[in-house]
């Protein structure tokens, strides 16, 4: 145990800021850096015998770059309840036209003209990209759900989902500015 603990010891410090420099070039900011820096030395640290990785540097670098790609997926996949447009003093949330707690007539309007040019836009998708979109954002199921239920690749649902999503804000732009101006 001691001389597992002095390998990592060894590997943080020797390659420590080799690998938060790359990291850091390849992320927006510097904690996003740091955090991706913390997953790699956990990983680092569930390996029960460090002498089963041939190159360690190689090694450490390949799972970083990996950890990089997760995180840039992860920001890709903007829920509804992420839209929220700031201005000075207003702010605007789309889940709050959804999902207002009032049932007033102007309300009640929003929700059905959203709905509706919502469902107009996705029926102007291939039939695969509204479906993973659906599956996804008004269904509740993860990407990888969705790959298993259709047996295709993961890469391909999240190419779908993307390509949905940004059909979809160009779309409903104007609608999004109109909320605004209202």
């Amino acid at each position: 145990m001691a001389e597992r603990s002095k390998n990592i010891v060894a590997a943080v410090a020797g390659y420590g800021k080799g690998l938060f420099n790359f990291i850091r070039r390849k992320v927006g900011s510097e904690a996003d850096a740091e955090d991706i820096l913390q997953d790699v030395w956990y990983q680092l640290s569930n390996i029960d015998d460090l002498d089963d990785v041939d190159q360690l540097r190689g090694w450490l670098f390949k799972v970083a770059r990996n950890k990089i790609i997760d995180r840039s997926r992860k920001k890709t996949e903007q829920l509804i309840d992420d839209l929220v447009y700031t201005h000075d003093e207003d702010e605007f949330n789309f889940a709050d036209i959804l999902l207002p707690d009032e049932d007033d007539p102007e309300s009640v309007y929003l929700k059905e003209l959203f709905w509706d040019e919502l469902f107009a836009a996705l029926d102007e998708l291939p039939e695969n990209q509204k479906n993973v979109f659906i599956w996804n954002e008004l269904e509740d199921k993860t990407l990888r759900q969705i790959a298993d239920k259709t047996g295709e690749k993961l890469k391909t649902i999240i190419s779908r989902k993307g390509y949905a999503v940004k059909h979809l804000r160009n779309r409903l732009q104007s609608l999004y500015n109109d909320f605004l101006d209202y």
